[in-house]
């Protein structure tokens, strides 16, 4: 592992019908807490720049969208963007907003897509006027954002809210030479740098 990488929990989001399909909520349920979930967009939509490579499409091709609002005790504390090829994706239930049973990462095995590991990228930047209102900010807190390269997984975005210590205007983050931490834990003190990079699998 590289002075740039660290250790993360995100494989427990690759095991196809882990925890029910539900990995978010058997993480909060270990951690004292009740996790929950609301798809509140699906459908198709013009690729952004952010993840079009990372699919191999160029931007503005076609990809099916979800966006879902993760709570931590009826709290708002994340949302999750993630982007699947049409080609793939098109009528099934991922282009929908009901809860798939199993859960996503279930269906695309199912369809012959099994993700063996993941490249994940974090920064910290301040929060859109949309994100804001979503995770009753004030605009002026940071977000920790994740973009998680598939392989063969799909493009993942996540923004939560960034721990007290990093001050805006929050730039990309590394971990100081030699240390490690866990993504689910409270992240080590960073410095301004490249992205933090994690592999899992």
């Amino acid at each position: 592992m590289g002075d740039a990488e660290r250790a993360s929990t995100s494989a427990r989001y690759l095991a196809a019908g882990g925890a029910g399909g539900d990995a978010w909520a058997a993480e909060a349920r270990a951690e004292g807490r009740r996790g929950t979930q609301r798809i509140v967009q699906a459908g198709e939509v013009p690729a952004p720049e952010l993840v079009a490579g990372r699919l191999g499409l160029e931007p503005g091709q076609p990809v099916i969208a979800r966006r879902r609002i993760m709570y931590a005790d009826d709290e708002p504390c994340e949302l999750t963007d993630t982007y699947y090829p049409a080609s793939i994706a098109r009528g099934t239930a991922l282009a929908g907003t009901a809860k798939i049973r199993g859960g996503a990462v279930r269906l695309l095995a199912e369809l012959g897509h099994v993700g063996t590991w993941v490249e994940e990228d974090v920064t910290a930047r301040l929060p859109t006027p949309d994100e804001a209102a979503t995770l009753a900010l004030s605009g002026s807190e940071p977000l920790l954002q994740l973009v998680r390269p598939p392989h063969p997984l799909p493009a993942l975005i996540t923004v939560t809210p960034a721990p007290s210590w990093v001050a805006p205007p929050a730039k990309t983050l590394t971990l100081p030479s030699g240390e490690s931490a866990q993504m689910s834990g409270m992240l080590s003190p960073v410095t301004s740098g490249v992205p933090l990079r994690n592999r899992v699998g």
